[in-house]
């Protein structure tokens, strides 16, 4: 079976997202990989379709135990042979599943990092290896590998073993947020032999950032009930102590919202039972600490929030990312006041050694870097994509039109002045200094530090009375996200003069700085999910409820049966025959055996109660028909007719029964001869110009310099048909 075969019959999906064939072929090939992949973005089919393809089992680890009976029954519910051997299991479970591993039934083998090195497993591997072959080694959530991970766990330390036990079998690397530095260690510890390595954008277009300024510090509880009410779905809320969980998880309770609780210091029965609960839709909220989330697989949570500041802009990304894997709109709200860097500032100082008790200092100055970093980004008036993507190393351009800053910009005025101040101090220092050193210089403080310097003496100390220190530590931050200063990431923050320092140092460029607390509350309104399309909204809460009734008799969570993403496309094309609901995205041989009379059955009675017909797009032929097969040429004119009255690629594929990219490539042919005058329901202005942009610079012979160029923002569909329209450009 080919791979794009496979993905259909297993996992019903017609194509693969960007980077997966790729990642796929390579494991196929027997390379090492290393694939940085941002949450939704398709990690699990990039190991799971080679284990179908390859001879003999692939062993995954897996850092939750919790999460891997989920893992593998939504694998069971494809048709996948899967199991897991771990600590939950009694023996006679755990010697039967052995027993089917070694007879060749099983595929994929999930497994936690502890027991898979541990004497007794390997012993077990090297019986596997000879009885049915490892197929490979898979190590999901790769970056607790490196210490300069956001989560780093020292027993993923120990996998490196298993290449000195096991050197020919591959080995595949996963994770959705990795730094270059991350990525180095990753490759080190694992001894990744010259990996295939894919680094996908780490651009998550359907989220929407968002900053709220808290209110005299704390957060309005009746704030917070009207955004879960006007918010449909299930969310996640942060908070930084376990008290305030416990305490904000029975308010939402006591306010009509179902909530449960989620931190360490729950026992673990409890945790397991809650997350099973959140998971299966038996409540909408989970309140928690940063101990919840990791490797979470519900894809249909609406929103999270942050009732507290993060401790690490990769630890907000990651939770914050735990909002729209299926691709559907989900919002990221972060609360936020001054007071909570004093907070987080708190815990920091009490990082200390377990036995002696004394402060970890190098520990402590890379928290407080990370902290600054994150205040920066709470505090910005930047496009937020542009801070948190620059974080891992990936530009982007801002004015991405899905974050409070670029929707709603808030008032700035000109602080020249005052930056010539602050960046003058940083030179008349010697630039051996943070934010903190020269903020104390300009309003004269008299600390040891600054008399021992002698800085008492330069012409900028005690020039900065007239500002607070806090306006002065946005002022800092400011010029650090401006690029107008530069800040060493040691942990010690030192601040360095740069070009664009100079001139404004010259006056040659001027500084405008987001006044603060001027965050208008009343722009920043919550907004209800848009309209996605012609969808019946009655037939997709039925079908919602369809799905919970046989997710709950089965003990599975509702997204095992089918996502969101396909109960809307079911309500939209209402689909009333098995050959039809075949064509339904998410629906593969197996689901459509187990499932596709129970539902095709519930549309086609909810049809005919409210009168509606199927609307699943038909192929429309030509205006010369034929009963030969439709020339290249008669295809194109099909397929731009099509979208000439509003089908979209996707509905033309299935329309005529084609694949999706050679819909795009049709529609770029059809560019090319005139036939499509606008192609703005395909990308929009804004993205049209980025790219004709990239083709003025590399022309159209290859895609591949423009793909890079892009920083992998554009799918090559995209990119096809913007090469047909810059042709056309040129060519006029």
């Amino acid at each position: 079976m080919l791979p794009l075969e496979a993905l259909k019959h297993y996992f019903g999906y017609e194509a693969f997202r960007p980077g997966q064939a790729e990642i796929i072929n390579a494991s196929l090939n027997q390379q090492d990989v290393l694939a940085i992949l941002p949450t939704g973005g398709g990690k699990s089919i990039c190991f799971q379709l080679p284990a179908l393809l390859k001879p003999g089992v692939t062993l995954v680890v897996s850092p939750l135990i919790a999460l891997m009976l989920d893992q593998v029954l939504a694998l069971q519910k494809n048709g996948i042979p899967a199991t897991f051997l771990n600590s939950t299991l009694a023996a006679a479970e755990a010697r039967a599943r052995i027993h089917s591993i070694l007879n060749g039934e099983v595929k994929l083998l999930y497994v936690a990092p502890e027991r898979l090195v541990s004497d007794s497993f390997t012993a077990l591997l090297a019986n596997i290896h000879q009885t049915v072959g490892i197929a490979s080694f898979v190590v999901d959530e790769a970056h607790c590998v490196s210490e300069w991970g956001h989560d780093f766990r020292p027993d993923y330390r120990q996998l490196s073993r298993l290449r000195e036990l096991f050197p020919s079998i591959p080995m595949m690397a996963l994770t959705a947020t990795a730094t270059h530095c991350v990525r180095a260690d990753i490759t080190e510890q694992l001894s990744l032999k010259q990996p295939f390595i894919h680094v996908a954008s780490f651009n998550r277009p359907n989220l929407y950032y968002e900053v709220i300024e808290k209110s005299r510090g704390k957060v309005s509880l009746s704030e917070l009930t009207r955004y879960i009410k006007k918010t449909e779905g299930s969310g996640i809320i942060y908070c930084m102590s376990r008290k305030n969980v416990e305490k904000l998880a029975s308010e939402l309770n006591e306010n009509g919202i179902s909530a449960l609780p989620y931190h360490a210091g729950l026992n673990n029965d409890t945790r397991t039972d809650h997350q099973t609960r959140f998971i299966r839709d038996d409540v909408q909220i989970m309140v928690a600490t940063v101990a919840f989330g990791m490797g979470i697989n519900k894809p249909d949570v609406r929103f999270v929030i942050h009732y507290d500041l993060p401790q690490t802009i990769e630890g907000y990304y990651q939770e914050s990312g735990r909002g729209g894997r299926d691709g559907e709109p989900a919002r990221c709200t972060l609360f936020f006041s001054p007071g909570d860097i004093k907070q987080a500032d708190w815990f920091i100082q009490n990082k200390v050694h377990p036995e002696t008790n004394e402060p970890l200092e190098d520990e402590q100055r890379i928290a407080r870097q990370q902290l600054r970093q994150i205040a920066a980004y709470a505090d910005s008036t930047l496009c937020r994509r542009t801070t948190l993507l620059g974080y891992f190393g990936e530009a982007f351009p801002g004015n991405c039109g899905q974050c409070d800053n670029c929707r709603f910009p808030k008032p700035k005025q000109d602080w020249t002045i005052e930056a010539q101040k602050f960046l003058s101090c940083v030179a008349r220092t010697g630039e051996r200094f943070g934010s903190r050193y020269i903020i104390d210089v300009l309003r004269g403080s008299t600390r040891d530090k600054v008399t021992k310097n002698g800085h008492e003496t330069l012409s900028t100390f005690g020039i900065g009375l007239d500002k607070s220190i806090k306006e002065w530590q946005h002022l800092a931050r400011s010029l650090v996200q401006q690029n107008l200063v530069n800040e060493s990431d040691d942990g010690h923050g030192i601040l360095t003069l740069n070009t664009l320092s100079w001139a404004v140092l010259r006056g040659q460029h001027q500084v405008w700085v987001a006044l603060p607390n001027q965050l208008s509350k009343e722009k920043v309104t919550i907004e209800k999910e848009p309209d996605l399309g012609p969808i019946h909204t009655g037939l997709f809460q039925s079908l919602r409820t369809l799905r919970k009734e046989l997710a709950d008799d089965q003990g599975l969570a509702p997204y095992m049966i089918f996502t969101d993403s396909s109960l809307k496309e079911m309500a939209r094309y209402r689909p009333c025959s098995l050959p039809s609901f075949s064509k339904i995205t998410g629906v593969g041989d197996k689901k459509l055996e187990v499932y596709g009379s129970i539902f095709v059955k519930h549309i086609f009675t909810y049809c005919q109660q409210h009168r509606l017909h199927e609307a699943m797009p038909r192929f429309i032929p030509s205006e010369t028909p034929t009963e030969k097969k439709p020339t290249a040429r008669e295809r194109t004119l099909n397929v731009c007719k099509l979208f000439q009255r509003g089908l979209y690629p996707q509905d033309i594929a299935k329309s005529l029964e084609m694949k999706v990219q050679r819909v795009y490539e049709h529609l770029a042919d059809g560019i090319e001869a005139g036939q499509i005058p606008s192609i703005e329901r395909l990308v929009s202005p804004e993205r049209q110009t980025m790219m004709l942009k990239a083709f003025d610079k590399h022309g159209a012979d290859r895609l591949k310099p423009i793909y890079e160029e892009l920083n992998e923002q554009f799918s090559y569909e995209e990119l096809r048909v913007m090469r047909a329209l810059w042709k056309v450009t040129n060519r006029n």
